[in-house]
């Protein structure tokens, strides 16, 4: 997942598990840190968001930052950090969504989730070309060697995690709008 994007998608499933664990933060009185949801929108950030991200700086860093500049010269400290930073807007989305739910303000929970979507479709539209691209620096900028994204080993490690994501999501809000019930 390219930079860019990674804050705003991570703080938009962090919205998402908050409102798919409305049934259990409506009924917890205690602390969210030590809640059940927080340890599982917790785990998924730990264990497959920041992963995601971290594999596309590691091994595809030129489009991680959308060929904006070249990724051999930023720092491994950055990389880290931001990295780090994106998988912690999963829990940041989280907070911030809680007590909207807890209190159902879903109106006000969809104009957030929708601002901050609106933000990360002008950011796609925006980088929508270089994001179809694979190739380094020098070749984007210098406009040779690129194959289309589909083509490519970037374009099938994009679908493998789509995959991965999706999957993680789908057991995260079965998980969690389970708690509710009873189901686990």
């Amino acid at each position: 997942m390219p930079l860019p994007f990674a804050p705003i998608v991570g703080f938009l499933l962090g919205v998402a598990l908050a409102w798919a664990a409305s049934g259990e933060l409506a009924k917890d009185d205690g602390p969210l840190v030590a809640s059940r949801p927080f340890a599982i929108t917790a785990a998924f950030s730990t264990l497959v968001f920041t992963p995601i991200v971290g594999y596309f700086v590691a091994f595809h860093g030129d489009w991680a930052y959308l060929y904006a500049l070249p990724w051999r010269e930023v720092p491994s400290a950055v990389d880290f950090a931001l990295v780090l930073l994106s998988g912690a807007t999963v829990a940041a989305g989280f907070f911030a969504a809680t007590p909207l739910v807890q209190k159902k303000k879903l109106g006000a929970l969809a104009t957030l989730s929708a601002a901050i979507g609106a933000v990360g479709l002008a950011f796609l539209a925006l980088g929508a070309r270089r994001l179809s691209l694979n190739g380094t620096y020098a070749q984007v900028h210098g406009g040779f060697g690129t194959e289309p994204l589909a083509a490519s080993a970037l374009g099938r490690g994009v679908l493998f995690m789509i995959v991965v994501l999706a999957g993680a999501v789908a057991w995260c809000v079965r998980a969690l709008s389970g708690m509710a019930d009873g189901r686990r």
